[in-house]
């Protein structure tokens, strides 16, 4: 399983990070460095419903795999949106589409957000499977 063994190498390479507020910075360090999305990709049908951020996720399916970008207006939420699509990137469309993996939970980076960023971190990783699910 692709998925069970990526998160496997993350969880590893993460560990030498103990502190949950290390880990996310280093996740808005490397989101910083991500090219934005282009201005026309910034729609309606390409923001995530249910997060109080302005978050935008665009997917692709190459060859029966999905890779995902994405941008947000919060630092925070960008790099852990980004966090996620990266983790999903490169999987086939049926494993996004059927994984209860959580990457964020994983690395215990969900346990210091507020409730409301808690939900639109899930609205996040459900319109990423959603849009495995709908090319399956």
């Amino acid at each position: 399983m692709f998925l069970a063994d990526k998160l496997q190498r993350i969880v590893e390479d993460f560990a030498v990070l103990d502190d949950p507020q290390e880990r996310l910075a280093t996740l808005v360090s490397r989101a910083k460095k991500r090219p934005p999305l282009d201005p026309a990709e910034k729609t309606d049908a390409h923001r995530v419903r249910g997060c109080v951020s302005v978050v935008w996720i665009v997917g692709e399916e190459r060859d029966g795999c999905c890779f995902f970008r994405s941008e947000a207006e919060s630092p925070l939420v960008g790099a852990l949106v980004a966090f996620l699509c990266d983790f999903y990137s490169g999987a086939s469309t049926a494993e996004v589409a059927d994984s209860e993996l959580d990457p964020l939970d994983a690395l215990d980076l969900t346990r210091n957000l507020s409730p409301t960023r808690r939900n639109g971190l899930s609205s996040a990783r459900a319109t990423l499977r959603a849009f495995a699910q709908a090319r399956r």
